[in-house]
């Protein structure tokens, strides 16, 4: 019986614990392991810990007069790998690349490197297949802030492969090589000394800044409890990943978890970017973000197409978004986007809940997107109205451009990028300094399929359509001081219901 959808996400089991979701329904659900009584949550996942290596449990969740039930197996220990037994010391001076490496290289299958509690500084770490990297409470990963430390490698950049200096932690780099089942996880912290590394990086330039954390070509990647921080550039980048889930994972790019430090100079300061990834889940996360809390990529313009590798299948649930700009798909989506879920999760000092940007020159198509049950609020000066962003609602074919003629349409080519079937619904944005909502579609390719369900949106410039065939209206309420509350361009089929 399964009538909750009760799902395990992919790779999310460690040899100690497992991860399931659910469609939510209900106030509160009881969850059971193996027919005792577990735990009672309101959200739509849940996390049982305490559990044996390779054992087989069976999970159940019940609620609402519906239930859900499955069989998982917890992996096998392989063995802990002490970093400090290969040499590591935790005094926050001495630089520790080799010793970790070592441990990674000796790692059994199935077996976890552990950095214990203390500062270990370090440059690119690689990990390998069947591994798990786990930072212990009370331990943090620390970037060295030497550029010298990260060895120069072909990434993908801002949907591009080009050279770019190494992240904190990678996987083994050979672009052939296809990895398997890593898992990174721990109550302790990786620091990538962005701020240091952001001017030495841009300074030398040599190459695009790294990440926190880059993995690419793997099955299967769980980021688990972690906490990232301080990024030279996006914080935690998995490209070409099948199977990707990030559960309870913290994420700071914007400051310091208690905000005694700010890092407002750190642009391009993504917190979670899935590119050109297949079956991706976010629960249960809090992001604290420069720019896009997520942003959903999959390659630019021309090379992105040629790789022609989608990101498909995303749920996004559960989670908390502080400061920053939402949920973004795009702006680089050459390799198509499509099954987008975005629900029940909350957005505080957040310039926009949702954005799907897509500009000319991009092409292919994002489709069949759905944000649901959100609630958020942007009552700051820091950003306004501008080419980047327009909206606390906002679907934009004309993203960073700063003029442009809604009605000055151009030939359809091969970059004329298409946006279809995106819903908003039951949503609640209050921002003070933009757009209410903002929907812009080329004349020659016109937004197609747009709802607003159930929507409050409050802003001091309206509601703007441009270029819509087929916009959907139920219960809006668009709350604006502006006397030209809707200013509607080249709308087609349009139904106020």
């Amino acid at each position: 019986m399964n009538d909750l959808n009760i799902i395990l996400p992919p790779a999310a089991v460690t040899q100690t614990s497992a991860a399931v979701v659910w469609d939510k329904t209900a106030a509160e659900y009881e969850v059971f392991c193996n027919g005792e009584y577990y735990r009672t949550v309101e959200r739509g996942d849940c996390t049982i810990e305490g559990l044996m290596p390779g054992r087989e449990y069976v999970i159940t969740v019940t609620g609402g007069g519906a239930c859900g039930r499955l069989t998982v197996r917890t992996r096998r220990d392989g063995g802990i790998f002490n970093i400090s037994d290969y040499g590591a010391v935790g005094d926050g001076r001495t630089v520790n690349t080799r010793a970790i490496q070592a441990a990674i290289d000796a790692c059994a299958e199935d077996g976890t490197v552990l950095i214990p509690s203390g500062v270990f500084v370090s440059g690119a770490i690689y990990l390998k297949s069947d591994m798990t990297l786990r930072v212990e409470d009370g331990g943090t990963l620390l970037g060295s802030e030497d550029p010298a430390d990260y060895p120069i490698k072909r990434y993908r950049w801002e949907g591009r492969e080009c050279d770019c200096y190494s992240s904190l932690v990678n996987v083994a780099f050979d672009s052939d090589s296809k990895f398997k089942n890593i898992t990174i996880e721990g109550r302790g912290k990786i620091d990538a000394s962005g701020v240091a590394l952001f001017n030495a990086e841009r300074a030398e330039g040599r190459a695009q800044r790294g990440r926190a954390i880059c993995i690419r070509n793997t099955d299967g990647v769980y980021y688990k409890d972690i906490t990232v921080k301080q990024s030279p550039s996006w914080c935690v980048h998995s490209i070409y990943c099948n199977g990707v889930t990030a559960n309870n994972i913290k994420i700071y790019s914007k400051y310091d978890e208690d905000r005694s430090r700010v890092y407002p100079h750190i642009f391009n300061g993504d917190g979670f970017d899935p590119d050109s990834c297949r079956d991706v889940y976010v629960f249960g996360c809090m992001i604290a973000s420069g720019d896009d809390c997520v942003a959903i990529k999959s390659g630019r313009d021309e090379e992105g197409r040629a790789v022609g590798l989608p990101t498909e299948n995303v749920r996004i649930t559960d989670c908390r978004f502080e400061n920053g700009f939402g949920v973004a798909i795009g702006s680089e989506v050459s390799g198509g986007v499509r099954n987008v879920l975005v629900r029940d999760c909350s957005f505080t000092h957040v310039y926009s809940i949702g954005s799907v940007k897509s500009p000319r020159g991009r092409g292919n198509v994002i489709e069949n997107v759905l944000y649901e049950n959100c609630e958020g609020e942007y009552q700051d000066d820091e950003f306004h109205d501008c080419e980047w962003f327009r909206g606390g609602i906002y679907v934009d074919n004309f993203y960073s451009i700063l003029e442009f003629d809604p009605r000055r349409a151009e030939p359809v080519t091969d970059g004329t990028p298409k946006i279809r079937n995106v819903t908003f619904r039951n949503i609640i944005m209050k921002t003070r300094v933009s757009n209410a909502v903002w929907l812009a579609g080329l004349p020659e390719s016109p937004l197609e399929d747009i709802t607003l369900e159930n929507i409050v949106a409050e802003g001091p410039k309206g509601m703007k359509a441009y270029n819509i065939k087929g916009l959907k209206m139920k219960n809006v309420t668009v709350i604006t001081p502006d006397e030209n509350k809707f200013v509607f361009e080249n709308v087609e089929e349009m139904v106020d219901a």
